[in-house]
C-alpha cells in the first residue's frame, strides 16, 4: 500500500483545499491588522469583533487559512502550556496557578464556541492520557502528576498498569496520568469553521498575501500595505520568514502519520473507547489520537530543524521519519504491525529560546504578537487571542485591566536564538541526546532519568 506523503496534511486530504479568498487588492487601512490566519489570528479576530463590532479588522495570510500548524497538528485540545514552571519561578507559584487555571478553562471555552457557532470539528472530550513505558518514565510521570496537582489540577488521576490497560492497551505501559482537561478534534474542520465564523462577523480575510515586513502601524505585502493603529503578528512557526525575525522563534519540525481505518477486531485489541488523546513520557515524545473515522493519527519530532530556520512547503516527510513513527505505532500496539499507513506529513511550530509561550502588546508602537507555543497551540492560541483582545481594549481605553492581562506570560521578554550554525548544531545535538537517552532508558532498570537528557534539557533552556 502506498503512503501519501505531504500535500499539507492528512486533515486537508480529507477535507479538501478551501476555496481561495481574494488577495489584498492594494493599499488600505484598518483598525486592527492581523498577520497570519491560523488559530491565533482567527481567534483574535473572532474575539475582537465580538467585543467591538464596529472595528474594521483585516487578516492577511500568506497561503490560506490553516496552512501552517493549525492545519497540520495532532488535534490535541488540551490544557498544557509552555513555560509554566519558569513563570512560577519568575512571578511566584500563585501566578502560575492562575495561568494553569486559565488553560483548564480554555478547553471548555473552545468547545463552547464550537457549539455556539455550530462548528463540527469531530470534537470529543475524552481527556488526555500520558503513559510511562520504563522505570525512568514512570518516575517522571509520578513527578509530573504531583506537579500538576500542586498547580491546582485536583481532578487529575494516576493509574497503575492494570488501570492504564483498562483505558488503552499500550504494550509495556507501567502507569499513566489522565486529565479531563483535553479533547480530540479535527484540526482543519476547526480552522475552516472558525474562518467562516470570523467572516460572518464582518472580518476581512485576504489569502495569498504574504507579509514581508511588519512596522509600527504598517503590514507590508507585495500587493500593498495595510495601515492600522494595531498590527498583530500571529505567525507562530513561520515568524522567521519576516524581516528582522529570523532568530525570534525557532521553527521546530514535527511529523505525523495516519493509519488506514482499523477493523473492529483491531480496535477491540487496543481498547481506547474513551477517545483520549495519547502521549508518553519519553524525552522525544509522541502524541496520538483515535480519529472519528477509526484511524490512529500519531506524531513525533522526526527531523527537528532545517538550517537557517527554513520551513517546508507541502509537508513532505523523509522516509526514515515515516518509518520511525511507524516503529512507535507498532511498539505501542504490536498487533498493528501489518496496518497500512495512508498518509505522512510535517509542519513547523514556534519555539522561543526559553521555551515559554508569550502574549505581548507594545503600547508605544501598537505592535502585538502571540505564540511560541512549543506544540501546545491548539488550546493556547485561544487563550492568547482573548488576552490580545483584552490588551487592545485596555490600551484603547475601552476597558481596564482584566484577569487575562494580569497573567504572567503577558509581555514576557525572550532573548533571540543563536546565529547559524550554532542554532542548527544545538537543536540537532539536543534531539540526538534525547533519542539516545530514550533508547538507554528503555533497556535500563533504573528509575533515574538519563544524565545526558538532564544535561541536554539544561543546556537548551527547555
Amino acid at each position: 500500500m502506498s503512503t501519501v506523503n505531504g500535500g499539507i496534511s492528512f486533515w486537508y486530504a480529507q477535507e479538501g483545499a478551501p476555496a481561495p479568498r481574494e488577495p489584498l487588492p492594494g493599499d488600505t487601512t484598518a483598525d486592527v491588522c492581523i498577520v497570519g490566519a491560523g488559530y491565533t489570528g482567527l481567534w483574535t479576530a473572532y474575539y475582537l469583533k465580538k467585543a467591538v463590532p464596529f472595528l474594521n479588522i483585516t487578516v492577511l495570510e500568506a497561503k490560506f487559512c490553516g496552512y501552517g500548524a493549525s492545519g497540520r497538528n495532532g488535534g490535541w485540545l488540551y490544557n498544557g502550556i509552555a513555560g509554566r514552571d519558569r513563570y512560577a519561578k519568575l512571578h511566584g507559584h500563585e501566578a502560575a496557578v492562575r495561568l494553569q487555571q486559565a488553560m483548564n478553562a480554555t478547553v471548555t471555552e473552545v468547545l463552547d464556541v464550537c457549539e455556539t457557532e455550530k462548528i463540527e470539528a469531530d470534537q470529543h472530550r475524552g481527556g488526555v492520557l500520558e503513559v510511562a513505558l520504563s522505570p525512568a518514565q514512570l518516575a517522571r510521570l509520578k513527578a509530573f502528576h504531583a506537579a500538576e496537582l500542586a498547580f491546582g489540577e485536583t481532578d487529575r488521576e494516576l493509574y497503575r498498569a492494570r488501570e492504564t490497560a483498562d483505558r488503552i492497551r499500550v504494550a509495556g505501559a507501567v502507569g499513566s496520568s489522565w486529565t479531563p482537561h483535553g479533547a480530540r478534534l479535527h484540526p482543519v474542520k476547526l480552522v475552516k469553521g472558525l474562518a467562516d465564523a470570523v467572516e460572518a462577523l464582518g472580518v476581512t480575510i485576504h489569502e495569498s498575501t504574504p507579509v514581508t515586513e511588519i512596522r509600527p502601524k504598517h503590514a507590508i505585502t507585495p500587493y500593498g500595505t495595510v495601515r492600522a493603529p494595531y498590527v498583530l503578528r500571529c505567525t507562530e512557526g513561520f515568524t522567521a520568514s519576516l524581516a528582522g525575525q529570523r532568530r525570534t522563534w525557532l521553527p521546530m519540525n514535527s511529523s505525523m502519520i495516519a493509519t488506514e481505518p482499523l477493523t473492529d477486531a483491531q480496535w477491540e485489541s487496543i481498547g481506547w473507547d474513551g477517545r483520549e488523546t495519547l502521549g508518553d513520557m519519553a524525552h522525544a515524545y509522541m502524541y496520538a489520537q483515535r480519529t472519528t473515522d477509526g484511524r490512529i493519527a500519531l506524531g513525533g519530532r522526526g527531523v527537528p530543524y532545517r538550517f537557517g530556520s527554513k520551513t517546508d512547503n507541502d509537508g513532505r516527510t523523509q522516509p526514515q521519519t515515516v518509518e520511525a513513527l511507524r516503529e512507535i505505532l507498532v511498539r505501542f500496539f504490536p498487533r498493528l504491525a501489518g496496518v497500512g499507513i495512508d498518509h505522512a506529513w510535517s509542519g513547523v511550530l514556534g519555539v522561543p529560546r526559553d521555551w515559554c509561550a508569550t502574549v505581548t502588546l507594545d503600547r508605544s508602537t501598537g505592535l502585538g504578537w502571540a505564540g511560541g507555543y512549543v506544540g501546545s497551540g491548539v488550546a493556547t492560541a485561544n487563550l492568547a487571542a482573548r488576552t490580545l483582545r483584552d490588551l487592545i481594549q485596555q490600551d484603547s481605553g475601552q476597558s481596564g485591566p482584566t484577569d487575562l492581562t494580569a497573567l504572567p506570560w503577558v509581555n514576557h521578554k525572550v532573548r533571540k536564538w543563536e546565529p547559524e550554525p550554532l542554532r542548527w548544531l544545538g537543536v540537532q545535538t539536543m534531539y540526538a541526546a534525547f533519542r539516545g537517552a530514550d533508547r538507554r532508558e528503555a533497556t535500563a532498570h533504573s528509575a533515574a532519568t538519563d544524565r545526558v537528557a538532564v544535561l541536554a534539557n539544561r543546556l537548551s533552556g527547555r
